[in-house]
């Protein structure tokens, strides 16, 4: 199984014709959902799924976590969208990868991330760093 970054083509398609709302105070609800390294994930992912998910520990359920969203902005010629980093507390964790959908909209797949290897946290704190919200960085970049 492998895990590779990306931005779902599915979601490419999908903001052209239909609704993701990323505005902070009134968009819709972006989570994010942990996998271990037996997911199979990529940009032909469509949607979140329970398959090969992380087990439940601490303050990490099944589904994953609630992203704090920023509101979309622009960085020179390219639209950017970046989310608060995310805390898992009281966890453990052995995670590859991680899958950022919008469970506003039937849990369609925004975003596949890499790891690089696996993470892992043990009775501690699992976070999710996400890189500087500028036009070389952030997590969603349109150029």
């Amino acid at each position: 199984m492998a895990i590779t970054q990306a931005v779902c083509t599915s979601f490419k398609q999908e903001i052209l014709v239909e609704g993701h709302d990323f505005t902070a105070t009134t968009g819709d609800t972006f989570k994010i959902a942990l996998y271990t390294s037996s997911a199979s994930l990529d940009a032909s992912t469509t949607a979140y799924s329970s398959s090969n998910e992380v087990s439940a520990s601490g303050t990490y359920t099944a589904g994953g976590g609630s992203l704090t969203s920023v509101t979309p902005t622009t960085s020179g010629t390219t639209a950017i969208c970046d989310f608060a980093d995310i805390s898992f507390t009281s966890a453990t964790i052995t995670a590859r990868g991680a899958v950022v959908y919008n469970s506003s909209n039937s849990n369609k797949a925004v975003c596949v991330l890499d790891f690089g290897g696996d993470k892992t946290s043990t009775s501690g704190t699992f976070t999710i760093q996400f890189p500087s919200a500028d036009s070389s960085n952030a997590i969603l970049r349109l150029a």
